[in-house]
């Protein structure tokens, strides 16, 4: 295939990105070719270790670890100075009850122990185990790539959840129980099949990361969300919001807002609200200027913009002092034509929307990190974060 590269024009002064993505099918083998050459790497790194002493020294480590996690004390393990790490002396350790009941834990091991989880993924699960209704103690719920559609009404019994993870699922509503959760911190509802969002969403006052991104239907949030004053990451991509919701210009602590892949013209002129802005992800609009109150949000650091439609943009902002990193990303003309040929690698929209939304995460990341760059750069090679 080639190398893979980006175009980019780029100025000191005005940190300023001019940036060609290609088609999604070219970006998919550069990532398939990278991901070889990763495993490839670290199956080599792992042979070498394997006839290495530090190989040795991390299985007597883990061995070690092991034993201090069943409070097996080291009078059991060690001969002479030296672990014995047979698997034989451990069974028969651990068969001793009198050894194990003794044992104190450590603060670390009981930290991890306290954390309740619930975890549930695969296609075969199409609604939540009637055992779970009992398990009120729980803090976390990770559930992912199921068929579920909808979330139960007694979640509300879980007062003790803080985070909610139900990305990539079939859910079509949110429950309105769900602003019972008032110790509620995470919130993940992303690439399932969600309209709307309860107005009950805005009592979880302790929220602080909301992602709805990938349900491609959304296209407004209640006003009741402005209660979410703790809320520093908001993603709300791959939906079909006209503008940005009157909610998330008052969430005053907001630090991240993707609300990139949407159907918005415009920005609203009192977007300076959100002084505590840090990142804007605006690509995939249909954006013609830009206003020039994002001059007055000064720890914006970084704005992403697809700059085909854009007619205005305030000089300002380019030349601005703060160190801002303006991207202005440019379409593929090719991209309709060569679409075609992703057909059997991503099966829908919504696959898709996940891929794209993933290799922009991983750009943002590089573009992020660099501290410096040279006046003017017509080629820059682009590593994948894996």
């Amino acid at each position: 295939m080639g190398c893979f590269v980006w175009k980019e024009k780029l100025n000191v002064s005005n940190m300023g990105h001019q940036v060609i993505i290609f088609d999604i099918s070219v970006v998919r083998g550069f990532w398939e070719t990278q991901v070889k050459k990763y495993k490839e790497t670290r199956k080599k790194e792992k042979e070498r270790l394997a006839q290495s002493s530090l190989e040795k020294i991390k299985q007597e480590w883990d061995f070690v670890l092991e034993c201090r996690k069943k409070g097996i004390p080291q009078s059991a393990y060690l001969k002479n100075g030296f672990v014995d790490t047979t698997e034989k002396l451990l069974d028969k350790i651990e068969k001793n009850s009198h050894i194990c009941k003794k044992s104190t834990l450590s603060d670390e091991t009981s930290k991890k122990r306290s954390k309740f989880i619930f975890q549930l993924s695969g296609e075969h699960w199409t609604e939540f185990p009637d055992s779970l209704k009992e398990q009120t103690h729980l803090k976390e719920w990770h559930i992912y790539k199921t068929q579920i559609q909808t979330i139960p009404a007694y979640i509300a019994l879980f007062q003790e959840l803080k985070v909610l993870e139900l990305s990539n699922n079939q859910i079509t509503h949110l429950p309105v129980e769900i602003g019972c959760l008032k110790q509620l911190k995470e919130l993940n509802v992303s690439f399932n099949n969600l309209k709307s969002i309860p107005p009950e969403l805005g009592n979880c006052e302790n929220l602080e990361k909301l992602d709805l991104a990938g349900n491609l239907e959304l296209t407004e949030l209640p006003f009741e969300l402005s209660n979410l004053k703790q809320v520093t990451f908001v993603d709300v991509s791959a939906n079909k919001f006209p503008t940005i919701p009157i909610c998330v210009l008052r969430m005053s602590s907001l630090h991240w807002l993707d609300i990139s892949n949407n159907k918005l013209k415009d920005l609203p002129q009192d977007i300076d609200r959100l002084d505590e802005l840090q990142t804007f992800l605006l690509q995939k609009n249909k954006l013609t200027y830009l206003p020039r109150a994002l001059l007055n949000m000064p720890k914006l650091s970084l704005l992403v913009v697809s700059g085909d439609d854009l007619v205005e943009i305030p000089t300002d902002v380019c030349e601005s002092p703060t160190g801002l990193k303006f991207i202005s990303l440019k379409d593929n003309p090719l991209e309709t034509i060569l679409y075609n040929d992703t057909d059997d690698i991503i099966e829908s929209e919504r696959d898709r929307e996940q891929f794209e939304k993933e290799f922009m995460k991983a750009y943002i990341t590089d573009i992020q990190e660099r501290e410096s760059m040279p006046c003017y750069t017509t080629k820059v090679s682009f590593t994948l974060q894996l």
